[in-house]
This record gives structure tokens, C-alpha cells and sequence, in this order.
């Protein structure tokens, strides 16, 4: 089998993601740290956006966290980490591209920015984004099942959770906090945590917080 490299920054949720996915599958792989404010020289040969998570498979490399994880779940089929109906892995399309475009686009923009009026903008569209995956994700869940397809988790719980999982950190830094009427994310994050593969990957609200007040300050 060919070695799995993968191109990695611990503080990155993308990178989160792929971590999460070879845990689950229980895929052995080589993490090489990048540091993102310093990139090692011929790093833009390896990574052409410049970009961390890559995937080095091998002869194959491959960028961009939902790519590569999708990859993954085609090649290393065992565990599947799609839904097995057509109109379900569709579905688990919309949702991962709605996180990464609305979500998370708006956090990290949040992070960088320092205009008072356009963080109160992305706090108002991180809500109602918040706001959409409890009313049309969690509460239309299939066969009361704690994941986002019912009982079987997938990558959309995969691609959904590092966000949480940085929650108290983002808390610290800003004004946005998760409405307490979400109860279905609430409940599903717990779940999520619970997973012996989540668990092995997890990070502490301090330690992001240190992170993120190492990193922006640098």
C-alpha cells in the first residue's frame, strides 16, 4: 500500500477534517506540520494554493478538505462515510458545501477582521447560518439516530464538527454564541464527541484559545 502523507496545521479545522476521516477509518498516515505564517521553501511546488490540508498518496496528491476526504472514503471504502442512497449522498453534498460557503467562510473572515461593523455582519450571518443547520438539518434528522443521516455518521458530521469543537475558543474572541435553543446541534455534538476516533483528535477550549492568541498576535 502506498504511504498516506498528509500536509497538516494542528489549528486548521480543514485539516481537522482529514484527520478525523483517517481516524475513522483507521488509516495510519504522516503528519509534516506546516506553519502557515512561515511555509517552507518549494512548499508552493507540493501544495499549489499554498494551502493546507494536502494529501500525498503515494503518486497522487490532492487538495481541498472535502476532496480529499471524499477520496478517502472511495479508496479506503471500509468504513463508508457516505449515506448509501444516491438522494442522501446529494444531500450530504448541499450540506458540506453550506458549511464550508457560509459557516466557515464567515468565521474565518471574523477572525481577521477587526471593523466593528463587519464582524457584527458575520456574527449576524454565522447566527442565521446556525439557525438553518438546527431547523433544516438537525430537526429533519431520519429515524431519531444522533448523526445528521439518522444512526449512520458520516462526513457531513465530520466536516460540521471541528467548527464545534473550536466553539469556546471563537467565543472567546468574539461576539457570537451559539443560541440556546439549539438543542438538536447541542444534543448531535454531544454524540459526535462521544466517537472514539473524535475523541483521539480532540483539542481543548484552551488549547485553541492559546493558539489563536499565538497565531494572531504573531
Amino acid at each position: 500500500m502506498s504511504r498516506l502523507q498528509l500536509y497538516n496545521f494542528q489549528l486548521c479545522p480543514f485539516a481537522h477534517r482529514v484527520r478525523l476521516t483517517l481516524a475513522e477509518k483507521r488509516l495510519a498516515a504522516e503528519l509534516i506540520e506546516i506553519d502557515l505564517k512561515n511555509k517552507p521553501a518549494g512548499f508552493s511546488k507540493i501544495s499549489p494554493y499554498g494551502k493546507v490540508p494536502l494529501l500525498q498518496h503515494g503518486d497522487v496528491r490532492i487538495w481541498e478538505s472535502a476532496i480529499i476526504n471524499g477520496y478517502l472514503d472511495e479508496v479506503f471504502s471500509d468504513p463508508p462515510l457516505m449515506p448509501s442512497s444516491p438522494s442522501d449522498r446529494a444531500l450530504a453534498h448541499i450540506w458540506i458545501k453550506f458549511t464550508d460557503e457560509r459557516l466557515y467562510a464567515a468565521t474565518h473572515s471574523l477572525i481577521f477582521t477587526r471593523d466593528d461593523e463587519a464582524r457584527r455582519k458575520l456574527v449576524a450571518q454565522m447566527f442565521e447560518s446556525i439557525q438553518f443547520l438546527e431547523n433544516e438539518v438537525m430537526a429533519k434528522r431520519a429515524g431519531g439516530g444522533p448523526y445528521v443521516f439518522g444512526d449512520r455518521f458520516t462526513l457531513v458530521d465530520i466536516t460540521l464538527y471541528p467548527w464545534f469543537e473550536q466553539l469556546g475558543a471563537l467565543e472567546q474572541f468574539s461576539e457570537f454564541r451559539l443560541p440556546n435553543g439549539c438543542v438538536g446541534l447541542r444534543e448531535w455534538r454531544q454524540a459526535v464527541s462521544e466517537r472514539k476516533a473524535v475523541v483521539q483528535c480532540a483539542r481543548s477550549t484552551d488549547w485553541y484559545a492559546e493558539r489563536y492568541r499565538t497565531y494572531l498576535a504573531a
